[in-house]
C-alpha cells in the first residue's frame, strides 16, 4: 500500500510540471505510435520499401506527402511512422538484454562477494575499459547488418554500466537490518535476494534504463548512419537520415524530418528520465511537495 502511495506521488509530480508533462506525452505518443504504426501508414508499400515511383521522386512536403518523398519516389511520412516501431523493439531489445546480463551479474557479486564477486567484476571492468559506442560499432561490424545483431552489438556495451549500478547498490542494500533480519529467519539466501535485495536496489537501474531508452535509440540511428545498422530498405531512423544526406542540397526533407523524430524522442525520454529520478528521490521529492505547498 505504501509503494503504491509513492507510485502515486511521483506520478502526480511528473504531471505537475509542465515540462515533466510533455515528456511523459511525447514517450507515450512514441510508444503508441509504435506499437500501431504498421496498421497506420498511409502507404504500406512505401514504408516497407517495396516500391518505386519514378515520377514521385523528390516532391517537397504536401497535402499527398507531409513529409515529401525520397530519391526512390516513396512517402517519407509513412517510412518515418514505421520507422517508430523499430526505433521502440531497438530501444526495448537493447535495454531489455543489456538488464537481462547486467543485473543477475551485479546481484550476485554485490550480494556474495568473495571471489566471486571479484571475478565477475574484473570481467565486467574488461568490457568498461573500451568505450561503449566504440565496442558497439566492432561488434556490429563483425556481427554484420541487420536489426537482431544491432540490437546484440548495444546490449553488450552497456550491460557492464548495469552490472556495475546494481553492484553498488546490492552492497549498500544486503547491510541493511530488514536482510539482517531475513538471514537471522533462516530465510535461504534466493529468497532474501529475490524478496529484498533486488527490489530494493534497482530504483537508481530503473531511473537508468529509462534514460538509456533514448541513448539506445540514438546510438542505434548513429550505427546505421554510418552503414553498420540495419540493412535497407528497413525504415529505421539513422538509416533514412543516411539516405537523405546524400540529397540535402536539393531535397532537405528527406533527412530533416527523421533527424527531428530522433531528437523529439531523445529529449522525451531523457526529460521523463530526470522528472522520474527527481521525483524517486525522497529529499527531492520532499522538497519538490514543500515548493508546491502539497502534504505527504
Amino acid at each position: 500500500m505504501e509503494k503504491f502511495k509513492q507510485q502515486k506521488i511521483i506520478l502526480s509530480l511528473i504531471i505537475r510540471k509542465p515540462i515533466s508533462f510533455l515528456s511523459l506525452i511525447i514517450v507515450l505518443g512514441f510508444i503508441v505510435v509504435g506499437l500501431t504504426a504498421p496498421i497506420l501508414v498511409p502507404y504500406p508499400e512505401d514504408a516497407w520499401g517495396l516500391t518505386y515511383n519514378v515520377e514521385k521522386r523528390f516532391q517537397p512536403p504536401s497535402i499527398e506527402h507531409p513529409f515529401g518523398t525520397d530519391a526512390l519516389g516513396r512517402d517519407v511520412f509513412s517510412r518515418i511512422l514505421l520507422g517508430s516501431s523499430f526505433s521502440l523493439m531497438i530501444a526495448v531489445g537493447v535495454i531489455g538484454l543489456a538488464l537481462f546480463i547486467g543485473i543477475p551479474i551485479g546481484v550476485i557479486a554485490g550480494y556474495y562477494g568473495g571471489r566471486v564477486g571479484t571475478l565477475l567484476m574484473r570481467i565486467t571492468d574488461m568490457f568498461l575499459a573500451f568505450p561503449p559506442l566504440l565496442l558497439a560499432i566492432v561488434l556490429a561490424a563483425t556481427l554484420g547488418r541487420g536489426l537482431l545483431n544491432l540490437i546484440i552489438a548495444l546490449a553488450i556495451s552497456w550491460w557492464p554500466w548495469y552490472a556495475r549500478l546494481v553492484y553498488v547498490q546490492t552492497n549498500t542494500v544486503k547491510n541493511m537490518p530488514y536482510v539482517d533480519a531475513a538471514k537471522i529467519a533462516g530465510l535461504p539466501n534466493i529468497k532474501i535476494i529475490s524478496k529484498h535485495v533486488i527490489p530494493n536496489a534497482l530504483t537508481p537501474t530503473i531511473v537508468q534504463a529509462a534514460l538509456d531508452m533514448g541513448s539506445a535509440i540514438l546510438e542505434a540511428a548513429g550505427l546505421s548512419f554510418i552503414g553498420v545498422g540495419v540493412k535497407p530498405p528497413t525504415p529505421e531512423w539513422g538509416l533514412l537520415v543516411s539516405e537523405g544526406w546524400q540529397s540535402i542540397n536539393y531535397a532537405w526533407w528527406i533527412a530533416f524530418f527523421p533527424g527531428l523524430a530522433i531528437l523529439i524522442t531523445v529529449v522525451g525520454f531523457n526529460l521523463l528520465a530526470d522528472a522520474f529520478r527527481e521525483s524517486a528521490d525522497p529529499r527531492l521529492r520532499r522538497t519538490i511537495l514543500m515548493r508546491l505547498g502539497v502534504k505527504q
